[in-house]
């Protein structure tokens, strides 16, 4: 356990982070989840428009730190490749 003052505010201030963090990477796999689960069930509609529901979601993770910039990139490249082959 902590003993000093600047140690005990820092785990709180890791686990209000931690937590906040957690909400958002969660939210950003559920939409990438869905942009693949409508490719796989063959569905163009769908797929586009998970695509365009998660594109949004994706880099505000970036911008908010949680994944990296190039991660977001790759995530939106590969995802619309994928969408992109359902013709």
């Amino acid at each position: 356990m902590a003993h000093h003052k600047s140690a005990i505010k820092r785990i709180k201030q890791n686990a209000k982070r931690n937590a906040r963090n957690r909400h958002v990477t969660s939210t950003l796999k559920t939409y990438i989840k869905r942009v693949r689960e409508a490719v796989e069930a063959k569905d163009k509609e769908a797929a586009t428009a998970a695509l365009k529901a998660a594109i949004p979601v994706i880099d505000a993770s970036a911008s908010k730190g949680v994944i990296h910039t190039s991660n977001a990139s790759r995530n939106v490249s590969r995802l619309t490749k994928l969408v992109n082959t359902l013709a």
